[in-house]
């Protein structure tokens, strides 16, 4: 966790955009394994599947062109599948009951318009900071809720340092904390920084000024800071907890094949990194929409572990 936010503070840029394509793959790839191993965490049996729908339609304005298929889905549209999908993670992780599912999604279809006014919260900060940040920080607290472990409510203090701590060191006006290539492969996931900057920063973004406010402001710098660390320590703190996770208990066929796609997923990034964006955009979002039901769980645990705690104490 230090480790990751002391380079964020020296080289935000890079650091994210090795830790996206060397660590990200082998995170997708072994925790959709781990996932299916405990039915993600969802009571039925075949709810995967619907995720990876939602998964398909949502991706294929992204990878739609690269195989020639061409897509209708607006923005809005995939506002509408990833409101379905949080509606759904929490219906499948709660009930079996197929008519109070029926009945949760119907009403989900009903109220699109209403998600269409939390537009950037589910289509911008959901599967980027909101997964990487707030759901890893929640899934330390109940594990150390759960286990009654100081040294983890001591990682859950640290990990909501650490992004006060990336604002201490302050960057000079114009300072250049990147790379040329990374100026190129940065571009896919401008987004999040000019949305964050826009909309928390309250800063005047415009297609003419967004390089200099991302790339050179102090504020956009301080900002890629906090990016980098979220999403490094996100992959980081997966792998750190293997002997607790025990994602790697798999068959030798599927840990075979795990590797392999990992090696051809780094193959692809430094061929060409937007070819590796392109390519790995559906398994990266389909592990955020697979793990939907286990955050509800994690969050329903953080309550019944605290209300224990509560009772203990009086």
């Amino acid at each position: 966790m230090l480790i990751s936010c002391v380079i964020a503070i020296i080289m935000p840029f890079e650091l994210f955009l090795f830790a996206y394509a060397i660590l990200g793959p082998l995170h997708y790839l072994t925790e959709i394994s781990w996932l299916h191993d405990r039915q993600y965490y969802s009571k039925g049996k075949y709810d995967g599947w619907f995720f990876l729908l939602l998964g398909i339609l949502i991706s294929l304005p992204v990878i739609g062109p690269a195989l020639n298929i061409k897509s209708s889905a607006g923005g809005n549209d995939i506002n509408h599948y990833i409101y379905l999908a949080v509606v759904a993670g929490v219906l499948f992780a709660v009930t079996k009951n197929i008519y109070f599912r029926i009945v949760g999604l119907l009403l989900a279809f009903l109220s699109f318009r209403m998600a269409d006014n939390f537009f950037l919260f589910f289509s911008v900060f959901l599967p980027t900071l909101v997964h990487v940040f707030i759901f890893t920080a929640l899934f330390v607290l109940y594990g150390a809720l759960k286990t009654h472990s100081k040294s983890g409510y001591i990682s859950f203090a640290v990990m909501l340092a650490c992004p006060f701590a990336l604002f201490f060191v302050l960057p000079e006006q114009g300072d250049r904390l990147f790379s040329d290539y990374s100026l190129k492969a940065y571009n896919s996931f401008e987004a999040i920084n000019f949305y964050s900057l826009k909309h928390f920063f309250y800063i005047e973004m415009a297609k003419d000024n967004m390089v200099e406010n991302i790339y050179f402001s102090k504020t956009g710098i301080l900002l890629m800071r906090f990016i980098a660390f979220a999403y490094t320590y996100h992959y980081l703190n997966w792998f750190s907890k293997t002997n607790v996770i025990k994602w790697h208990k798999v068959p030798k066929s599927r840990l075979v094949v795990i590797v392999i796609l990992w090696v051809t997923s780094i193959s692809l990034y430094i061929y060409d990194y937007k070819i590796g964006f392109t390519c790995l955009f559906l398994l990266s979002f389909l592990h955020v929409l697979l793990e939907l039901p286990l955050n509800v769980v994690s969050i329903r645990g953080i309550f019944q572990e605290s209300k224990l705690l509560l009772q203990k104490g009086n």
